[in-house]
């Protein structure tokens, strides 16, 4: 075998490698973000919502949860995708609302999220 032969090998099975992990990385990305780890309904207060980030640009937003008389009040910190929920969640600042968020373990990037909890429907409850 010449160094030729070796050196265009070489680069084959380079750029198999390369292929073969974007591949995976991709299908762990898709499988991350399409099956939840649980579900759930949170209900409080929006009192924060705003589009972050330098390139990925994502909505993150705080539910101020209501608390048991005598406890300290508790932060839910979410994510949001959908854009139509984006301009319905806007509509609840301030306002008593209940959120369904679905959790997505493992997410390899904030570009989809800061949180790992996704809001998937907003109500208002006054």
């Amino acid at each position: 075998m010449t160094f030729e032969e070796i050196k265009k090998k070489t680069i084959k099975i380079t750029v198999l490698l390369v292929v073969i992990v974007i591949i995976l990385a991709a299908g762990y990305t898709t499988a991350a973000l399409k099956w939840s780890y649980s579900k759930g309904e949170r209900v409080g207060y929006m009192q924060k919502f705003s589009e972050k980030g330098w390139l990925c640009k994502t909505w993150e937003g705080e539910l101020q949860m209501l608390p048991i008389p005598g406890a300290l009040p508790e932060k839910f910190l979410f994510s949001v995708r959908d854009k139509a929920l984006i301009a319905k969640i806007n509509a609840t600042m301030g306002k008593k609302v209940a959120i369904s968020y679905e959790q997505h373990k493992g997410i390899p990037t904030s570009c989809f999220g800061e949180s790992e909890y996704f809001v998937v429907e907003a109500k208002v409850l006054e």
